[in-house]
């Protein structure tokens, strides 16, 4: 029995290590591409002939799993076999990862042996810190001086949170403004007639008769003259006027408003790993009034999992998973982010996708 190891201290949490080694676009970039091999689904083909220490590409097959701790493949190399056992023990600066290669039938050359070992020496040292690094980038906020250095850094919050406190503070401002405008017209409103302030005017003088040799004469020419006040009689003469009844006008009862436009959603698978992938469904509003009412209906292939959920508020019942939201405002979208785990290394996508009993996009 032949023997090839490898061991290294790494300042990432194991989680982030279990996902470079099992995310198939991650552990290409720091050991070997793979690929799914066609016809057998529980395998995957590692490119690793043109290697140092590797004369042809390996098909491999996970024989054990237990996230994030171990992980156990069957390894082919053109007839030879080994086991490949990946350990993952968490450590108070990150984690230490333990790499173990055994030879099950057949051997490796003098030749091979060295430069094998060597490649995979380079690839846990140099190659997979550099991936974790970016990686960590990716998902955490480095500009925060909160302290030392951390095994695991502060999430990302949301994007725009400055720009929300601007304006809550603008809103607050106008609302305080408003408020004062107001309590002063209430104020001008309840005030009694004679405070409230009016147009000075000139009150024109009464003017007084002056009796003079019995007659009396009309001290201002400007004053017109009395006219004589009509008498009973001679209202009578003239005939009464009865208005005639008109008829009423009921106004025409406004027309329904028009149904809410569907919601329509579109999915798309955002990443894929070993054992799972990450799907990612995008609810839109297309018509012109707030929605918000609405249901995503996710079928899963049989033996996989959801778990971590964003966007969205979800129950599982058997391989239905329902996903809920808020109010979509018109023309506006929500994005519903879940991981899905696979009890197979070939991911599965979900088997259906519906919204309202229609079709999701892309699927």
């Amino acid at each position: 029995m032949i023997e090839i190891g490898a061991q290294v201290d790494l300042s990432h949490p194991p989680d982030r290590v279990w996902l470079a080694l099992t995310d198939r676009e991650l552990l290409g970039r720091w050991f070997a591409e793979a690929e799914t091999v066609e016809g057998v689904p529980d395998r995957l083909l590692l490119h690793t002939a043109a290697l140092p220490g590797f004369e042809a590409d390996v098909e491999v097959e996970v024989t054990e799993r237990q996230e994030p701790e171990l992980l156990v493949l069957a390894c082919d190399e053109a007839g030879r076999l080994s086991e490949l056992t990946c350990t993952v023990t968490a450590t108070k600066q990150g984690c230490r990862l333990d790499v173990r290669e055994v030879s099950t039938h057949g051997a490796w050359s003098a030749d091979q042996h060295e430069p094998r070992e060597q490649q995979l020496r380079q690839a846990l040292t140099v190659r997979l810190p550099a991936i974790l690094d970016w990686l960590a980038f990716q998902q955490v906020d480095l500009r925060r001086g909160d302290g030392g250095l951390t095994a695991e850094l502060p999430l990302v919050g949301p994007r725009g949170g400055a720009g929300r406190n601007r304006r809550r503070r603008r809103t607050l401002v106008a609302g305080v403004v408003g408020a004062v405008l107001l309590a002063g017209t209430a104020a001008w409103i309840t005030l009694p007639p004679e405070s409230k302030p009016t147009a000075t005017s000139t009150p024109t003088p009464t003017p007084s008769p002056t009796v003079t040799a019995g007659k009396t004469a009309v001290a201002s020419a400007a004053t017109p003259s009395a006219r004589p006040s009509p008498t009973t009689a001679s209202a009578s003469t003239r005939p009464s006027r009865t208005p005639s009844a008109k008829p009423s006008r009921t106004p025409a009862s406004a027309p329904p408003p028009p149904p809410p436009a569907p919601m329509v959603a579109r999915y798309e698978t955002d990443s894929s790993r070993l054992f799972g992938y990450t799907g990612e469904i995008v609810v839109d509003n297309p018509g012109s009034a707030p929605v918000g009412d609405w249901a995503v209906v996710v079928t899963l292939a049989e033996g996989t999992t959801v778990d971590d959920v964003e966007g969205a508020n979800w129950r599982q019942d058997g391989r239905a998973i329902t996903f809920t939201g808020g109010v979509v405002a018109p023309g506006g979208s929500q994005t519903i982010s879940f991981d899905v785990r696979d009890s197979r290394p070939k991911a599965r996508e979900p088997e259906s996708c519906t919204i309202a009993g229609n079709p999701c996009a892309g699927l």
